[in-house]
């Protein structure tokens, strides 16, 4: 498998992971509202047809978490994918997911 090199960009309100892999050119994205310091919601995520299969939404989504996890924030997973991810790993997502 290609690597996959995921980056974060932010403003004040929102943020956005964008997944690249060696050889493609589009992205995929995973992005973010920032509600409170510690509240943000999980808003969209877009894996391009040339990236299916690879596992970069699991990737954007574990970044994700992984992120909230350090930075001490709740997710709203209003995202259908990372609501269906947060659904099946509700045990080990319980510290960081907001219902």
């Amino acid at each position: 498998m290609s690597d996959i090199d995921i980056t974060r960009s932010d403003t004040e309100s929102k943020a956005r992971y964008a997944a690249r892999v060696e050889g493609i050119a589009e992205e995929a994205e995973l992005t973010i509202s920032k509600v409170t310091p510690t509240l943000i919601i999980a808003d969209h995520t877009y894996v391009p047809d040339s990236m299916r299969g690879l596992g970069v939404a699991r990737l954007l989504a574990d970044r994700l978490i992984a992120d909230a996890r350090a930075a001490g924030q709740r997710i709203v997973p209003l995202c259908p994918y990372v609501r269906a991810q947060a659904m099946k790993h509700r045990d080990d997502w319980a510290d960081v997911i907001q219902w």
